[in-house]
């Protein structure tokens, strides 16, 4: 039986990747599925307001919410097992775990790119531009104009 380890944490997302591996139903039929919820980090501010329990309740109920999506579609095509996990530290320390535990296991990383600052910065406002070097050359005006008013 072949043993997939899928990390997720947007099921629209996950879906797109998994239906490829999905469409050989031969392949499909014989796969034990192993979904692992990687929930959204908090950031520092709001880890300082809550309670370490009800991080672990949050996290329990976004990871619900996401295996609800995703086990009947993935259960649609074939009664494989599926069995879910829901991340609580680091990935390299759950996944070596669960190889451990499975034997031999293929990863896939279904998750949803993360956009780095600066594209996020430039999604977030459309409708700012910048032009580079527009304010050393501003500058440059003004002096100019006011040594030649100096003069």
């Amino acid at each position: 039986m072949d043993k997939v380890i899928v990390y997720v944490d947007d099921a629209a997302h996950a879906q797109q990747i998994l239906a490829p591996l999905l469409a050989g139903k031969e392949a499909a039929a014989g796969t034990q599925w192993v979904l692992v919820a990687c929930a959204p980090r908090m950031t520092h501010r709001v880890s300082k307001w809550v309670s370490h329990r009800a991080r672990e309740n949050w996290r329990d109920k976004w990871s619900e919410k996401l295996f609800a999506q995703l086990l009947p579609w993935l259960q649609s095509g074939s009664p494989s097992p599926v069995t879910t996990v829901v991340a609580k530290g680091p990935l390299p320390e759950l996944v070596t775990q669960l190889q451990a535990e499975l034997g031999a296991a293929r990863v896939v990383d279904a998750r949803r790119p993360k956009l780095d600052a600066a594209s996020e910065s430039v999604a977030a406002a459309p409708g700012r531009l910048s032009f580079p070097g527009t304010l050393p050359s501003l500058l440059t005006g003004l002096g100019a104009l006011l040594a030649l008013d100096m003069a």
